[in-house]
């Protein structure tokens, strides 16, 4: 999150990120949204900590009642006007009747826009208890409303010339993307108990969190792209992002062996996998992606959110 606030800080006020900032440096920032994991988080709540520590921690319903007047959530939903490979999508199976009373069990899938008015049926009737009696925590379209404004200025950001801007994602994890409630024995019948199911993910290549296709597209003039295979906060302690991050901002000795192109590739261990399912992430492959960009590169920006750029090579090690 902090990734799309810099970029927000930097779009409305370029002259002074510029005098200030020399090199950007995001990492595992959810530059086009957590769609799966914030469909859930909208309808469901979520939980930070699994097994005996849920004891010592806020509970997962309580969260849900606060994320919902959350202005960060409702920037982190899928976003719109994102030229997605496969868009992510809310899935119910929902139990109709026809004309005559005969009961019909169907799959229907939303896109982001539609699954604003599941989400609006959905919380239409949830309340929270506080001290002073019980409050209504409805859908929040002004939240929503002030989330689109900040997709706008985000879509305006450029990173200024004096500045390197660089891009780090996680890789290699089951991520969630879309969301599907219900199956065909046990269909959803009254959408405003939809926040009562379990959530079943669709995964896609990621961090754990952020999918790896939201991370890396950032919109901006990068001189690098790099995915790492890596759980969404675990990625901080990877030794090999060290060491990138002590390459690109020139910090301490030179490593004279360095090269982006031949440096050697650290891969999860096997030891580090199985820590991984510990947590109960799932790694579905182990990659490291590289993507080097020209310096002379015209990169040219229109209105939507996507930036095309031709890297000057790119490496995948498998």
């Amino acid at each position: 999150m902090g990734g799309i606030l810099v970029k927000c800080f930097m779009s409305l006020h370029g002259n002074v990120f510029e005098k200030y900032v020399k090199n950007w440096i995001a990492i595992a920032a959810p530059f086009q949204g957590a769609p799966g994991y914030v469909c859930s988080t909208m309808l469901n709540g979520c939980s930070f900590v699994e097994g005996w520590e849920q004891n010592f921690f806020i509970s997962k319903w309580s969260m849900h009642q606060l994320l919902i007047e959350c202005p960060s959530i409702y920037e982190l939903m899928a976003c719109p006007k994102f030229h997605w490979q496969n868009p992510p999508s809310l899935e119910i199976w929902r139990e109709k009747h026809d004309d005559i009373g005969n009961s019909l069990v169907m799959l229907e899938s939303y896109d982001p826009e539609e699954t604003i008015t599941i989400y609006e049926k959905s919380l239409s009737s949830n309340t929270a208890d506080c001290g002073a009696g019980t409050m209504h925590l409805p859908f929040n379209a002004d939240i929503l409303s002030w989330a689109n404004e900040t997709r706008e200025i985000l879509s305006r950001a450029r990173v200024p010339p004096s500045v390197k801007f660089y891009n780090i994602y996680g890789t290699s994890l089951e991520t969630p993307h879309s969301v599907c409630y219900g199956n065909e024995s046990s269909p959803v019948q009254d959408l405003q108990l939809l926040r009562y199911y379990q959530a079943k993910y669709i995964n896609v290549d990621g961090d754990g969190t952020v999918p790896a296709e939201s991370a890396k597209a950032d919109g901006l003039h990068a001189e690098a792209r790099i995915g790492i295979p890596g759980e969404h906060r675990g990625i901080l302690n990877n030794h090999h992002v060290f060491r990138i991050l002590k390459h690109w901002l020139n910090a301490g000795e030179p490593d004279p062996y360095y090269d982006p192109l031949n440096d050697y590739v650290v891969l999860p261990t096997s030891f580090e996998i199985e820590s991984f399912n510990e947590k109960c992430l799932n790694v579905n492959h182990s990659q490291e992606e590289w993507e080097i960009i020209p310096k002379d590169l015209c990169v040219n920006v229109e209105d939507d959110v996507e930036v095309e750029e031709q890297p000057i090579s790119s490496l995948l090690v498998s």
